[in-house]
């Protein structure tokens, strides 16, 4: 199921080209869709069939006549993979010199929930003359509070999978600063629950800035996959229902100035655009 949240922070369900708005099947509270979200999440396994039957003959909505917003809202924490390919350790390394590391040994990092965005936003470059870059990576929710939980077992705390792009000023601070500022997390389109996402350790990422390709692999050459990762960071903290872990990005990291459109796309979930401005 992929499950959207659009307009005034309504919830609907995806089919095709439009969406269905179950927000009266699951008893949503648009003023609270965080704490809305956590419980639809811990409700699902009897949710599923009472929301697949309300939307058989539902209205549909143009998904071209919705807003969409950030999947998930307000989080209590974005935790981050730093250097979680191979081949992206190589470019780091060419490019800035700093690529002794990667996720083994450098664990993760956090990213301030205030800079989500959602599809169609813009992100907003607070610097002038320092280089911004566009990171594209899958990402997914944590479907109920985790503590030490082996790889394994880790695909039964996830809830479902979105995309994610990781925004990034170079400099010397430490990333969770170079990557907090306001909008510097767009994710979306929407949540594709982990049962019809499947393995999400095999599929196909790109990213586009304007018309130009700039990143493309498969998850499936992630150092650490997400049942890995999911492992290594409830090792050192409590996850939260509600919390986003998002994987790390590949090859093909590069700028983003004023006036570029970064658009990204991952198989089985989806595409979203967002704009890019100088604030």
């Amino acid at each position: 199921m992929k499950i959207a949240l659009f307009d005034d922070y309504k919830v609907g369900v995806v089919k095709g080209d439009g969406i269905v708005d179950v927000s009266e099947i699951v008893g949503w509270d648009s003023a609270q869709p965080q704490a809305s979200l956590v419980s639809l999440m811990s409700r699902y396994g009897h949710l599923q069939s009472v929301i697949e039957e309300g939307i058989s003959d539902a209205r549909i909505i143009p998904l071209q006549a919705v807003r969409l917003r950030a999947s998930v809202p307000y989080p209590s924490k974005i935790v981050a993979a730093p250097v979680n390919y191979y081949l992206h350790q190589d470019e780091m390394n060419v490019q800035f010199n700093n690529a002794q590391y990667t996720v083994e040994n450098l664990g993760f990092f956090l990213k301030a929930p205030s800079s989500i965005i959602g599809p169609g936003d813009t992100v907003l470059l607070p610097f002038r003359d320092r280089r911004t870059d566009h990171e594209a990576e899958i990402a997914f929710v944590v479907g109920r509070d985790a503590k030490d939980v082996p790889a394994s077992e880790a695909s039964k705390y996830i809830f479902g999978y979105f995309a994610l792009m990781d925004i990034t000023v170079r400099g010397k601070e430490d990333r969770p600063w170079r990557k907090s500022f306001d909008t510097f997390t767009p994710i979306g389109p929407w949540i594709v629950t982990a049962d019809e996402m499947g393995n999400p350790n095999e599929v196909d990422l790109k990213l586009w800035v304007n018309d130009e390709l700039r990143q493309a692999t498969n998850t499936r050459t992630m150092i650490y996959d997400c049942y890995k990762f999911f492992e290594a960071a409830s090792s050192v903290m409590t996850l939260r229902a509600g919390d986003i872990i998002t994987t790390g990005t590949p090859e093909g990291v590069g700028p983003i100035v004023d006036g570029d459109t970064v658009r990204i796309w991952i198989e089985r979930i989806g595409e979203f655009s967002v704009h890019v401005a100088y604030k």
